[in-house]
């Protein structure tokens, strides 16, 4: 795997979304995307060490030399400079690690109420009941957190991220809304127009769903993060 692609995976592992990386390095969430789909193909060092410390992971490990192989270059390299170019490569590591505690992300964690899952798909249905579970990251002012099945919503969101929804009949042209279509839940992209109401999917190999003459449509939610 490439940095990227190591970096999604210990993302998803410690279930801290995109939006909450993109916060704590100070990039927007398309750029944490472009960085994991291997778009930027050369990540800036200092880039890789924010990432790495706001995943509470070794530069080594996201770089993906967890092994011991970059311990081992070091000491080879270090054992054949002189003393005092010795004692130069310990200054400066000591001052790095320093500045590495000084800069660590602490992304807090906390119990929230999951209502059940909407899909980013075909449709899920709700449950009535909420269940608690663990959640990092910054929590917005919420009426229900769901989940996200499916990946027609990529890159906003990815398939299994927790999503946060304030109750609402009605919403904003474009908006990114929870609705229910013939009982089923979804979220999607809310678009009208004077002629026609469409439910729409962010990754364009999925087909708009038209409510325009739909009775069974209702808006029950829009999402805040």
């Amino acid at each position: 795997m490439n940095v990227g692609e190591r970096m999604k995976t210990i993302r998803k592992q410690q279930g801290i979304s995109a939006d909450v990386l993109a916060e704590a390095i100070d990039v927007s969430r398309s750029t944490i995307f472009r960085y994991e789909k291997g778009d930027i193909e050369k990540l800036p060092i200092e880039v890789v060490a924010r990432v790495a410390n706001a995943l509470h992971v070794s530069l080594a490990e996201l770089v993906g030399l967890s092994n011991g192989i970059l311990p081992e270059k070091i000491s080879n390299i270090v054992s054949e400079l002189t003393a005092d170019r010795q004692q130069n490569v310990y200054d400066y590591a000591d001052k790095q690690l320093k500045e590495q505690k000084n800069n660590v992300v602490h992304i807090p964690r906390t119990q929230i109420r999951l209502l059940g899952a909407v899909s980013a798909g075909t449709g899920e249905e709700l449950q009535d009941d909420t269940t608690e579970v663990d959640y990092t990251g910054i929590i917005p002012d919420y009426d229900y957190a769901l989940q996200v099945n499916g990946d027609s919503m990529e890159p906003l969101f990815t398939d299994q991220q927790i999503i946060f929804v304030k109750y609402a009949e009605e919403a904003f042209n474009g908006q990114i809304v929870i609705a229910y279509v013939d009982g089923k839940a979804y979220v999607k992209k809310y678009h009208q127009t004077e002629y026609s109401c469409q439910l729409v999917s962010l990754n364009d190999k999925y087909d708009p769903i038209d409510v325009s003459y739909d009775k069974s449509f209702k808006i029950k939610g829009v999402v805040v993060l």
